[in-house]
């Protein structure tokens, strides 16, 4: 029997169905489904399309189905209307960032852009602009932001006496970010909140020499502690500010590295509105950093693919520009430090061992090779108590830990990494914005043998991005930074490697372009969703004037994108 009829209540009759119906009806529902969707598909028609898929490299068209995913993608004859009518451009499947902070980005554009100063008149003059424009910034209730100060570009290490030095900035709450976030440059009215005799903090540097003024790395907690929030409606105007300059340059997803409980909330009750316009892919980060705190937020995937959270984000260690990436020896250029962890080896193996057991997949960020040693032992550790009888391999396939930035890497740790398949998560503009001093800091012998690596670690899925706001978030230019290894803003190398920087480590085209599509799709567990035009997947692409692969790799550099589409929608047109 394939039903039973109950009574009848009211007016309505209950029925009862069995699996064998239940299973019937379910195919008629999907295949009514089906039908709509094919009647209802859109088709898209362009000089040429590039799939990512081995199948079909290249094809001409590609139909849309109403619920954002690709439904067909096909070749159509040059006799056909399709070809007839094709779309001006060529397009090719829309490109991701495995590294970047959305909520930063979009403090960033509602702030002081100090990248490239180079001098404090210069930053002066910058702060006191935005202060013109933006009166009430600088209370005590919304203190004056900024990121982009270098203290190399600027001479020496800032002091809050260099703001107050204008009379008109002496009185105002001031923190201006260092270029790479791991350092914080704050005024008088803020130091004025801390205690008279602050003590060194563990895993941070307050910097007291050549006066007090900026805070690094876990030193930064007890000011940020202190600085007034923006409210939830600042952060969805930041939301919306970063997804509109990220779709412009042709971002349809993102791996947001590091976000608190509180702001994935909110993310969830913005994705899917029609601002949000970007794939996230959300990394957790504790309230306080380097913790377990599985009960301030559960895992979460949207139907459409818009917002998944699964993974964690832990730190080992701070940056290289500012001396706090944790190194096995001392910095060529500071005997005098080695760095800072921001955790001990054996607290982050109790972090990744606790969050992988909840079932989420582990994000160290570690720059230093000693912060890449720590994370590899965390990770080989992990892998090894959560699958005993497999190889580390296959455990490593099912929870595909990685390391972020995975910057300076002794080789004996190389080999791990390549022998376990952890993912490196890397960002190619990081090398050519650190070539100028990473030698002054790392020494010949290390810089070349452990800095830097991309081809060498193409065997293990690297996921490539920016860290914007600390890099501009283009992919092109960082397309073009893994292919010349030159820096996209000048197009040269070192002086003494004007041609390219460490060119043994570029990687050619094909290769650059599956990093910022492939990549982040295998490590953000989307393999088959994002990052490739075929059937099922998600309908994200570009439209650019001419294929990548007949472009000037010169031209890179200033590539402007024609159009961005994010599930079937068009998100950016440059008209």
């Amino acid at each position: 029997m394939d039903w039973l009829r109950l009574p009848r209540f009211g007016r309505d009759t209950v029925w009862i169905y069995s699996s064998t119906a239940i299973v019937a009806i379910a195919a008629v529902i999907t295949l009514r489904q089906g039908i709509t969707d094919y009647i209802q598909a859109e088709t898209h028609c362009y000089q040429s399309v590039r799939t990512n898929s081995a199948a079909e490299p290249y094809v001409n068209c590609f139909s849309v189905s109403p619920t954002g995913k690709f439904s067909k993608v096909f070749k159509a004859g040059e006799d056909t209307g399709f070809v007839k009518n094709a779309n001006p451009g060529f397009a090719m499947p829309g490109l991701w960032d495995g590294h970047g902070h959305l909520q930063q980005y979009g403090e960033f554009l509602n702030s002081v852009d100090l990248f490239g100063s180079t001098s404090m008149d210069d930053v002066r003059s910058r702060v006191l602009s935005y202060a013109d424009k933006n009166p009430k910034a600088g209370s005590k209730e919304e203190w004056l932001r900024g990121i982009g100060w270098d203290q190399m570009a600027l001479g020496k290490m800032p002091t809050a006496d260099d703001l107050a030095a204008d009379k008109r900035l002496k009185d105002l709450y001031i923190m201006l970010d260092r270029v790479d976030v791991h350092c914080i440059w704050v005024s008088q009215a803020v130091l004025d909140l801390l205690p008279e005799s602050i003590p060194d903090i563990p895993g941070g540097e307050i910097v007291r020499e050549p006066g007090m003024g900026v805070f690094c790395d876990n030193a930064m907690d007890m000011v940020m502690a202190l600085w007034p929030k923006p409210n939830n409606e600042k952060k969805r105007q930041f939301v919306k500010s970063a997804m509109g300059k990220l779709n412009e340059v042709g971002l349809v997803g993102i791996h947001d590295a590091g976000v608190t409980p509180g702001n994935l909330n909110l993310y969830k009750k913005l994705a899917g509105g029609d601002d949000w316009t970007v794939r996230v892919y959300a990394m957790i980060e504790c309230d306080e950093r380097n913790t377990f705190c599985p009960n301030d937020i559960d895992q979460y995937s949207s139907l459409d693919g818009f917002l998944s959270i699964r993974s964690v984000k832990l730190f080992a260690d701070g940056a290289l520009g500012s001396w706090g990436s944790a190194l096995i020896d001392p910095y060529t250029d500071r005997p005098d430090t080695s760095g800072s962890l921001l955790v001990n080896a054996s607290e982050l193996v109790y972090d990744t061992i606790a969050w992988a057991k909840e079932g989420y997949q582990v994000n160290i960020h570690a720059i230093g090779d000693l912060a890449n040693r720590n994370a590899v032992d965390a990770i080989v550790t992990a892998l090894r108590l959560l699958c005993p009888d497999e190889p580390l391999p296959v455990c490593q396939s099912y929870y595909r830990f990685r390391i972020e930035h995975s910057q300076i890497i002794h080789p004996d740790d190389q080999a791990r990494i390549h022998a376990v398949g952890i993912i490196p998560s890397i960002q190619p503009t990081h090398a050519t914005s650190d070539m100028a001093y990473a030698e002054t800091r790392l020494g010949k012998e290390r810089t070349m043998k452990e800095a830097y690596r991309m081809r060498s670690l193409l065997d293990v899925n690297p996921v490539f991005g920016s860290d914007f706001p600390v890099e501009p978030p283009n992919p092109f230019q960082g397309i073009y930074a893994a292919v010349t290894r030159r820096n996209p803003h000048t197009g040269r190398g070192t002086d003494d490697s004007p041609d390219g920087w460490h060119t043994d480590e570029a990687l050619d085209l094909d290769q650059a372009i599956r990093g910022f599509t492939e990549g982040p799709s295998y490590g953000g567990f989307m393999k088959g969703k994002t990052g490739v035009i075929k059937p099922g997947a998600y309908a994200d692409w570009v439209v650019l004037d001419r294929p990548l692969e007949e472009t000037d790799i010169e031209d890179l550099r200033s590539l402007r994108v024609k159009e961005t589409w994010v599930g079937g929608k068009k998100v950016y047109s440059r008209e």
